[in-house]
């Protein structure tokens, strides 16, 4: 069994930039939705020790970090493989996507464009390491994998799993607010407790408490 996770939302993703390998912070969201997957993952191991548990996780920093508080929360130590990390979009990173699309709007008919930068990953290089660090785990049922990566990457990890074609694998939602558990050949959505960026909930509770009082 696996249970992946993308990272929390970042700072480059608030602003609709490509982040590729580029680091980029959690927003306070980000650590918010980070805390709902760690309470659910709480709840969901505790039920099956079976098999001793891991945490492997990309190591770019937004996953380092959403990793590190699921850690903490289950007390597990964090491992990190190269493997899962997200494409490189080469001359693409850091660019505002609304830019791209006025400059190659032909690109953004699908969502192959990711592939397509200069300088960056294909689609058979990305599948092809993180379908190598599949293969290398544990077989089902003895497999227990808490995963934190990406958006493509995960994507393409979902595919290799279930044995999607690209288009298929492309087309599968990419949530920082929900998990996904990778047993018997299935994928399945796990929703996480909704969450409010904290700043946001302080200010609804002090316009709460004018109209109180």
């Amino acid at each position: 069994m696996i249970y992946l996770c993308r990272h929390g939302e970042t700072e480059w993703n608030r602003a609709h930039r490509l982040q590729g390998q580029c680091e980029s912070d959690l927003t306070p969201l980000g650590r918010a939705q980070a805390g709902a997957m760690a309470d659910l993952l709480h709840d969901l191991v505790r039920r099956d020790t079976a098999h001793p548990w891991r945490i492997v996780a990309s190591p770019l920093r937004r996953a380092r970090d959403t990793a590190g508080i699921i850690g903490a929360r289950l007390g597990l130590p964090v491992a990190f493989d190269d493997r899962l990390m997200e494409l490189t979009v080469g001359a693409w990173e850091g660019r505002l996507r609304t830019d791209l699309a006025r400059e190659h709007p032909a690109l953004f008919t699908d969502r192959t464009w990711f592939f397509a930068a200069p300088g960056g990953e294909t689609y058979d290089q990305v599948m092809a390491r993180v379908g190598g660090w599949l293969t290398e785990q544990a077989a089902e049922p003895e497999r227990r994998l808490i995963v934190v990566s990406h958006g493509i990457a995960g994507r393409l990890l979902r595919g290799a799993y279930a044995g999607l074609s690209p288009a298929e694998a492309l087309e599968q939602d990419v949530p920082q607010d929900a998990i996904y558990r990778l047993s018997g050949g299935q994928i399945d959505r796990l929703d996480c407790e909704p969450v409010e960026e904290p700043e946001r909930a302080k200010a609804a509770g002090r316009e709460a408490a004018r109209e109180i009082l």
